[in-house]
């Protein structure tokens, strides 16, 4: 964990789709339709739609669960502390952290959907599970926190 406080914290992840009795209900219905058509076509004689069908309902099945487990191990951290902006990310199995100087770190758009976040020859996008409208409130709430971050407000009490 860090050592001073976050200024600014930002924590995303996929959207996870279905919990697990979404999933299983899923797969019921999956199989029950396959269990119905695969009995249909194999009284009428055309039992090679057996196979076929179940080649698609396993592999249905099985992307289903895939896009599961990635959503369950992936996530994005983007944490302005005092001296470090800091973007942490796991998708999947491959990782990326990237420290900036958030005086000089600079937000920014590529086309219409990529938010970027830049220092010297260094550009690493961030937001990228989050939808478009989410994507701009996250980079107002990022550059608020920089404006803030670089532009501090000192109250005197002397000069009240």
């Amino acid at each position: 964990m860090p050592d001073s406080p976050a200024l600014f914290e930002s924590r995303t992840a996929p959207p996870q789709g279905l919990a697990d009795t979404g999933f299983r209900v899923v797969c019921g219905v999956l199989l029950l339709g396959f269990t119905f058509t695969g009995t249909v076509f194999t009284l009428m004689g055309a039992w090679p739609v057996l196979v076929f069908a179940g080649v698609e309902t396993a592999l249905a099945i099985g992307l289903l669960a895939l896009y599961r487990i990635h959503a369950r191990r992936s996530m994005e951290w983007v944490m302005l502390e005092q001296g470090r902006l800091l973007v942490r990310r796991q998708e999947g199995g491959r990782r990326l952290e990237a420290e900036f100087d958030p005086f000089w770190a600079k937000l920014g758009w590529e086309g219409e959907d990529r938010l970027v976040l830049r220092h010297r020859r260094r550009a690493v996008e961030i937001g990228r599970f989050l939808a478009p409208d989410d994507k701009r409130d996250l980079a107002d709430a990022l550059e608020g926190a920089l404006r803030r971050y670089r532009e501090p407000v000192f109250d005197n009490a002397q000069l009240r």
